[in-house]
């Protein structure tokens, strides 16, 4: 089945949250768009809203990117398709809140699974196809890869990859006419706050500018289409952003440690 002239952005974790309101977003801006999470039920209901939005082709691919052969198996479902990415957005992943050595160990390696490796394997094997379209990659990283993260020290490190690799990638597709945006989002009231067990007391939930998925999607597709590597949404999260720098290293630490606790435990 192909898809229609117009460009295609393949979505990741777009059953919901962040992803999907990306998903819609690049629909409403001209594009088609192919979706894929572990949810078929989120998916078929991000496709109709992709529809609505402008999209004359939303195609649903189900599956679970922590899956063995999981970049194997959602190329084969792109390609038999007969459709070829101009934009690749890499939104799938999670956070967990504790310390190190009190989260599961599998749940962690599970998150550097998808954070890290899903993404880098998506990008290698989509890549011809966003170069050759002159498109680009959106990397969905956040403002904890400013700095570490004691708390969620795992998932701080997996978005510090996701920065630093989209900036390098960003460099490498310039001279092809491609390009590459980390969007980096502080707190957002998704799913992910959820899975993360995010709760309203913690000091990164009242301390952080909390933006909505939709003001989120609408900033990041526009820095992606503006052709702008780093893209930080909410002005006062940029801005704390800027000052990690400045901040003594130790002290660092203890504010982010402290932003990961709730005010009433």
């Amino acid at each position: 089945m192909a898809s229609s002239d117009r460009p295609l952005a393949l979505v990741t974790g777009a059953s919901g949250g962040i992803g999907e309101e990306l998903a819609v977003r690049f629909a409403r801006g001209g594009y088609d768009v192919a979706l894929t999470a572990r949810s078929r039920g989120g998916l078929e209901a991000t496709a109709v809203r992709c529809r609505e939005a402008g999209a004359e082709a939303a195609h649903v691919i189900a599956l679970d990117l922590q899956a063995p052969g999981a970049g194997a198996a959602l190329e084969t479902a792109v390609r038999a398709l007969g459709v070829r990415p101009a934009v690749l957005v890499n939104n799938a992943g999670y956070g967990l809140v504790g310390g190190f050595g009190a989260l599961d160990r599998e749940d962690q390696l599970a998150m550097i699974e998808l954070n890290i490796r899903a993404l880098t394997d998506l990008t290698h094997r989509f890549l011809p196809d966003v170069v050759e379209a002159k498109g680009g990659v959106l990397n969905v990283a956040s403002t904890a890869a400013f700095q570490p993260g004691p708390g969620m020290a795992v998932y701080y490190a997996s978005k510090a990859y996701v920065l630093s690799f989209t900036e390098a990638l960003d460099h490498e597709l310039r001279r092809a006419g491609a390009k590459a945006t980390a969007l980096c989002p502080g707190p957002v009231r998704t799913g992910f706050q959820r899975r993360a067990a995010l709760t309203e007391g913690m000091g990164m939930m009242t301390r952080a500018q909390v933006l909505t998925a939709e003001e989120v999607a609408d900033i990041g597709f526009r820095g992606f289409a503006a052709g702008r590597p780093v893209v930080i949404a909410g002005g006062r999260n940029a801005l704390m952003a800027r000052l990690v720098g400045f901040v003594p290293r130790r002290r660092l630490l203890r504010v982010v440690h402290a932003l990961q606790r709730s005010k009433t435990a």
